[in-house]
């Protein structure tokens, strides 16, 4: 994924011309790219995301080229990641986060602290994630926007990621004649791991750059809650109220139907799973009017940018496409498709 941002291009040459690390490197290694002049440093800006946008800028490095860097000194992170970071969308919190931030002071010629004495405070810590559920994911693996969503999930006292235990999953995924998401079916089958749970919450992620947050429109078999609604990132946390309150291996059924803002042109779903889940079925249909040249269905781990499974997809009479997944683990699966 590229940036949004132009660079430099006379010393993004420079850059990719070298073979290893850049900044990074001991001083005289050969092929190393010279530090900034003391009146070429960087900008330094009032909050950490303007710091960091502004020593991008000046050092001319692409975000893929910074991410290769941090992953040759042993701290991997993605595109994306870092791109939310420089736009303000979350901030380095975990511990290999925060030593990405003194790698980048170094990377970008910033001086030593010049990052990290920006950073705000820790997210919070709710009760929801107070019991670790095993080989679950945190929040910050599964979505980018880790902070936002971590404010919200503290604001309505998000219960224990475990307290339901997802047996099924069934997603129905709707395209327009003009190619574009419109809504959203789902189906859950969930059993209680405690005695009294009576409440969960599911989370809506518009497409990048959509404006707005997706709605939902019609529930059943639960009610709902309070909602809370990120319209800067196309967020939106819903909680939804059970029917009854469950005993501890108590099961139900609840079902939800999303409407998604207007976009342009999409060319994937995806559901992120914190947990794994026994099953997982994912139908998307397409107007018989507009369809489109293929499709795959991929699975990623959690936090990762490359695909870890690819499969082709056959469009069937029926003007839609579906893939199954059974104990299916924690990080991503989605079908993308190509238009003409």
């Amino acid at each position: 994924m590229g940036t949004q941002y132009p660079q430099n291009a006379g010393h993004l040459r420079l850059v990719e011309e070298s073979a290893g690390p850049l900044a990074l490197r001991p001083a005289g290694a050969a092929g190393a790219v010279p530090p900034l002049p003391p009146t070429a440093c960087p900008p330094t800006g009032t909050d950490f995301a303007q710091t960091l946008h502004a020593a991008i800028e000046a050092s001319g490095l692409s975000l893929d080229r910074i991410r290769t860097e941090l992953a040759l000194q042993g701290v991997k992170l993605s595109v994306t990641t870092l791109s939310y970071w420089r736009r303000g969308r979350s901030q380095p919190e975990r511990a290999a986060s925060v030593r990405a931030v003194a790698l980048l002071e170094e990377l970008l010629a910033l001086p030593a602290g010049a990052l990290s004495s920006l950073l705000g405070p820790p997210r919070p810590r709710g009760r929801w994630v107070a019991h670790p559920v095993p080989d679950a994911l945190p929040v910050s693996a599964i979505w980018p926007e880790e902070q936002q969503i971590a404010e919200v999930f503290e604001e309505l006292d998000a219960p224990p990621i475990g307290e339901l235990e997802r047996l099924s999953v069934h997603d129905a995924y709707y395209v327009g004649a003009d190619r574009q998401g419109r809504t959203l079916r789902t189906r859950q089958v969930v059993r209680a791991t405690a005695p009294g749970v009576n409440r969960c919450l599911v989370v809506q992620k518009a497409d990048e750059d959509t404006v707005g947050c997706p709605e939902i429109t019609s529930i059943r078999h639960a009610r709902l809650g309070r909602v809370r609604r990120k319209p800067e990132i196309g967020l939106l946390v819903s909680e939804l109220l059970l029917d009854r309150p469950l005993g501890q291996g108590d099961s139900t059924v609840f079902e939800y139907e999303v409407e998604l803002p207007p976009a342009g042109p999409t060319t994937v779903y995806a559901r992120r799973f914190a947990v794994p889940v026994r099953e997982f079925v994912l139908q998307v249909h397409f107007d018989p009017a507009a369809l489109p040249a293929h499709c795959e269905r991929y699975e990623r781990g959690g936090g990762e940018e490359q695909d870890r499974l690819r499969e082709r997809l056959w469009i069937g009479a029926s003007a839609s496409v579906h893939a199954i997944a059974t104990d299916q683990q924690p990080g991503q699966t989605g079908i993308r498709w190509e238009w003409d």
